[in-house]
C-alpha cells in the first residue's frame, strides 16, 4: 500500500509540475516591491500572490532541470537539489485550497516560507558540486558545456528571483518587530536610499578579511565617488544591498543608467583569450574547494564568483562588464537601472525555445581555426 501511495503521489506531483510550468512567471518591478512593502503591506495579499507565483517559478525551472544530461541528473548533489525543489513545491501546494481569511493559514504559510528559504541556502554550492562530480567522471565536451552554461545562468537567476520573493515576505511579515532596528529605512530587503559607497566599503572589508584569512595578505581600497547631479553628495539608488554585495569584490568599478559603480585594479590584467572564460561556470584558476570543509566558505574554487555576480546585476535589468588591458589591470563596471520603474525582474521561462536549446545539435564552428606553428631553429 505504501508503494502504491508513493507512486500515486509521484504521478500527481508530476501533473502539478506540468500544469504550473505552462504559465510564465510574473516579473515584478522594484517600484512594485517598494510600493507594496511601504504602502500596502498586507500579509494576506502576499500570501495570495505567492501561493500562485512560487509554484510557477519552481515548476518552470524544475522542467529545465530534467533536460540536463542523464549522468549529470544522477549525481548525488543534483539529486539532492532536485529533492529540495520537489519538497518546496509540495509545501507551497499544500496551501492551494486553504482559506486566506484564516489567521492560522497565514501563520503556517509564513512559517513554510521561512523553512523553504532555509532549505535552499546551499543550492548554489550543491549544484556546483554536482557539475564537478559529472566533469570528474565523464569530462565536459563543448556541447554539454554550452548547455550547462545556459542552464546554470537560468537556474541561478530563477533562484535569485525565488529568494527575493521569500525574503521580502519573511522580512515584512516573519517577525514580531516590523521595523528592522539595524536597517530601519529598508523595505524588506530593499533600501530606497542605498548608499553605493557604503556597500562597496562593506564588501571590501568582507573580501579583505577572507584574503587575510586564506592568503595572509590583501589589497588596499582607494574609493572615489562622483555624483554628476548633486556634487559633494553621496550616490544613492533604490536597490537590494545584498544583491550589490557579491558584485563589488569582483574588482568593482560601478555606474548608474544608469548608475555605474566601477572598480579598477592594476594586477596585471587578464589575457584577451581568457576574458570570455571568466564568466564560464566550468572555469576556475583557484584550487578545487574541499567539500568536507564547506562550512569554511572558501574564497574561490568553483569559478562561480563572476558569473553569479553578473546574474545579480542582470536580475533587475542591469549588467556587469569587464575591460582588461593585459600587463596593466582590469576595470569591472556594474550597471544599475536608476529608475525603479525600469528595474524589472529578469526571469527565465520554460517554453519551446528553451527546450530546443537543449535538444538542438550544435553544428561545428563555421569559422576556420588558425593553427599555431612553432619555429624550428636549425
Amino acid at each position: 500500500m505504501r508503494i502504491l501511495r508513493f507512486l500515486r503521489s509521484s504521478v500527481a506531483i508530476t501533473k502539478d509540475i506540468d500544469f504550473y510550468s505552462r504559465f510564465s512567471p510574473s516579473p515584478l518591478s522594484m517600484k512594485q516591491f517598494l510600493d507594496f512593502g511601504s504602502e500596502n503591506a498586507c500579509e494576506k495579499t502576499s500570501f495570495a500572490f505567492l501561493r500562485q507565483e512560487l509554484p510557477v517559478r519552481l515548476a518552470n525551472i524544475m522542467k529545465e532541470i530534467n533536460l540536463l544530461p542523464d549522468h549529470l541528473l544522477r549525481t548525488p548533489s543534483v539529486r539532492l537539489v532536485q529533492s529540495w525543489y520537489m519538497q518546496s513545491f509540495q509545501d507551497i501546494l499544500e496551501f492551494k485550497e486553504r482559506n486566506a481569511d484564516d489567521e492560522k493559514t497565514i501563520y503556517d504559510f509564513t512559517d513554510a516560507v521561512i523553512k523553504i528559504r532555509n532549505r535552499h541556502n546551499d543550492v548554489i554550492p550543491t549544484m556546483a558540486q554536482g557539475v564537478v562530480e559529472y566533469k570528474d567522471t565523464y569530462g565536459m565536451d563543448p556541447v554539454v558545456s554550452q548547455n550547462v552554461q545556459y542552464f546554470l545562468d537560468r537556474f541561478y537567476m530563477s533562484r535569485i528571483s525565488i529568494r527575493m520573493l521569500l525574503n521580502q515576505h519573511t522580512l515584512l511579515f516573519g517577525g514580531k518587530v516590523k521595523v528592522n532596528p539595524a536597517h530601519p529605512k529598508q523595505i524588506g530587503g530593499i533600501d530606497p536610499h542605498c548608499h553605493v559607497s557604503d556597500v562597496i566599503r562593506d564588501a571590501f572589508e568582507n573580501a579583505r578579511n577572507l584574503c587575510d584569512r586564506y592568503y595572509m595578505n590583501s589589497p588596499d581600497l582607494i574609493l572615489e565617488e562622483f555624483n554628476p547631479k548633486e556634487k559633494d553628495k553621496p550616490i544613492t539608488v533604490v536597490y537590494v544591498p545584498s544583491h550589490l554585495m557579491p558584485c563589488v569584490p569582483q574588482w568593482s568599478y560601478m555606474g548608474i543608467l544608469w548608475s555605474t559603480p566601477q572598480s579598477s585594479d592594476r594586477g596585471g590584467g587578464v589575457p584577451l583569450r581568457k576574458i570570455d572564460r571568466l564568466f564560464t561556470y566550468t572555469y576556475s584558476t583557484a584550487p578545487k574547494p574541499d567539500i568536507e570543509r564547506s562550512h569554511a566558505a572558501p574564497l574561490a574554487g568553483y569559478g562561480y564568483g563572476l558569473p553569479i555576480s553578473r546574474l545579480y546585476a542582470r536580475y533587475f535589468q542591469g549588467d556587469l562588464k569587464l575591460y582588461s588591458l593585459e600587463g596593466f589591470g582590469t576595470d569591472a563596471i556594474i550597471y544599475i537601472r536608476a529608475l525603479s520603474t525600469e528595474s524589472i525582474e529578469r526571469l527565465p521561462v520554460y517554453n519551446k525555445s528553451a527546450w530546443k536549446h537543449y535538444k538542438t545539435i550544435h553544428e561545428a564552428d563555421d569559422w576556420c581555426v588558425p593553427k599555431v606553428t612553432k619555429e624550428v631553429n636549425n
